[in-house]
């Protein structure tokens, strides 16, 4: 019964003064959206001298044009397989050690580059040598048993090679710095001098019998200092022996090795001859008893051991 009842209808005022107007009830969203989709077509059509809609025509998307010669090249690959060192960066990683064992076998299965090998090389220097002296000597000492009398037999025989093997790269390496092979009077006594430092500290042993390798290399380093003390005394009459100050070391030499090294002190006090004069010349001198007094002392082995004396000319 109430569907008969009639609606009253809707005022027509009423839609225009609402804010539900029959235009924007019946407006969609299909509609609205294509509007606004227009409007900004439209916007951005003021835009299009600058740049394009189209990504793939703007310049900043434009591909490089390659010189066709340069297409044309294949790429080389580089070479990814495995190859042995060139020689050069070889000798860089091996050692000192490593080196010289790789010359000392190659010397050996070619004996002919023996002698390449020995004008190849640089003269060895007095430091360098005495260093080598320095490391068989370290060597020597710490070969050495702990505790226990190191003046022994046991002690002995426990550094026997060690000193085997110093005593033998002394020997080696003395005539190298000894005239004719070294012109240089200088260079022959800083060697000595070093070398013979090292003989002094050789250990001394209670059986004599085990001193006979300390006793042999203090002859054979006597004899090297008198065969230079005479190739430096045809030079300038001996100036170096006179200036170097050599005629103190000797005696403090000697001294140290128990007179030993007495020979050479006889050979120096010769050279240095020149300085005495006759006898008579000596006696109206002022310096003359002084003269014979340094003279006395070479000879008899004490000078240098007491008030070291100024030798040369006066």
């Amino acid at each position: 019964m109430n569907s008969l009842v009639a609606t009253p209808p809707v005022p027509p005022h009423f839609y225009e003064h609402s804010r539900f107007s029959p235009s924007r009830i019946m407006s969609t969203p299909s509609s609205s959206y294509t509007s606004r989709k227009r409007k900004a077509d439209d916007d951005g059509n003021d835009h299009d001298g600058r740049m394009s809609a189209s990504p793939t025509n703007s310049p900043a998307f434009t591909p490089r044009q390659l010189p066709s010669s340069f297409r044309n090249i294949k790429r080389s690959r580089p070479n990814v397989s495995g190859r042995p060192l060139a020689l050069p960066r070889l000798l860089e990683t091996l050692d000192t050690d490593a080196l010289r064992t790789v010359v000392r076998t190659m010397c050996e299965r070619h004996p002919q580059l023996a002698d390449e090998v020995a004008h190849t090389s640089p003269r060895p220097s007095v430091s360098s040598t005495l260093q080598v002296l320095r490391n068989y000597q370290a060597v020597l000492q710490s070969s050495f048993p702990l505790g226990g009398n190191t003046e022994s037999d046991y002690a002995y025989n426990r550094v026997r090679q060690p000193l085997t093997n110093l005593l033998e790269a002394l020997s080696d390496f003395t005539p190298n710095f000894l005239p004719p092979n070294e012109t240089q009077p200088s260079v022959s006594l800083s060697y000595l001098d070093g070398a013979t430092d090292i003989i002094h500290a050789l250990p001394r042993w209670s059986t004599p019998q085990n001193n006979i390798e300390r006793d042999s290399a203090y002859d054979e380093i006597c004899k090297a200092w008198i065969l230079v003390i005479r190739e430096a005394g045809k030079r300038g009459g001996g100036i170096q022996l006179q200036y170097g100050g050599w005629d103190q070391k000797l005696a403090k030499h000697n001294h140290t090795s128990g007179g030993k090294l007495q020979a050479a002190i006889n050979e120096l006090g010769s050279s240095l001859g020149w300085m005495n004069g006759p006898q008579d010349s000596q006696s109206h001198s002022p310096g003359g008893n002084e003269l014979g007094s340094i003279r006395d002392q070479l000879f008899s082995g004490t000078y240098g051991l007491g008030t070291p004396v100024k030798v040369g000319p006066w």
